[in-house]
């Protein structure tokens, strides 16, 4: 017999279910309500699983919606957070498959949205943008695919832009150094790296005292 509800007062919208004077299992108010439970109520162990189990799957679909209606993740990123929150694995795949069938979760769909998103707001290299996205468990396919459209020289040309003013009182040698260095950084090859460079330099309107040398740059980032 149910003999109190008690509000937890470190989970909002949660209660202790006290059977017989003692604690036994937690439970959201509203799935509390929706199976009415009250003081003086019966209830048998075969339906504290099924309300428990309930209770499991709303929470767990309700973080992952949440998490997914802020910006697009990977399945990877859903099934780790959700890991997180210690789900059973059984719970969790049930949700994955929801999310898919819902086309919440598509990681053809993220990767195109992460690429797009980088390309606009913090350019980089096709190579470095398909490593983060293989880090959030997209298939390298996939990512291969998803970064194929971006234009490394147009990329590379715009992050480069922003930089130039901090830049265009150093000499050539300088300038080319430290431009071509934060290139690689963010993924671009010595070819188009040096391009880039050139082209900045050139429509600063300054001498330049020759192009760039194989040693002027460091390693491509692989």
């Amino acid at each position: 017999m149910i003999t109190a509800l008690e509000r937890q007062r470190k989970r909002r919208g949660w209660v202790e279910v006290w059977l017989d004077g003692e604690p036994r299992f937690d439970v959201s108010s509203a799935v509390a309500r929706e199976r009415g439970l009250r003081v003086g109520r019966t209830i048998d162990a075969s339906e504290i699983r099924t309300i428990v189990a309930i209770d499991a799957r709303r929470s767990a679909m309700q973080i992952a919606t949440s998490m997914l209606a802020r910006r697009p993740h990977s399945e990877r990123e859903v099934r780790r957070r959700l890991g997180m929150r210690r789900f059973d694995a059984a719970l969790i795949d049930e949700i994955i498959v929801k999310l898919k069938s819902a086309r919440l979760i598509d990681d053809s769909e993220f990767a195109r949205a992460w690429v797009d998103s980088r390309d606009r707001c913090s350019p980089r290299g096709r190579r470095l943008i398909a490593s983060e996205l293989r880090a959030r468990g997209v298939e390298v396919a996939v990512a291969t695919s998803a970064v194929a459209e971006v234009s490394e020289e147009d990329a590379a040309y715009r992050l480069a832009s922003r930089r130039v003013r901090a830049l265009a009182q150093l000499d050539y040698r300088t300038f080319r150094e430290k431009l071509g260095a934060h290139l690689q950084r963010k993924g671009f090859g010595w070819d188009v790296s040096r391009t880039t460079v050139t082209r900045c330099w050139s429509e600063l309107g300054r001498p330049s005292d020759g192009d760039l040398d194989v040693d002027d740059l460091a390693d491509p980032i692989e």
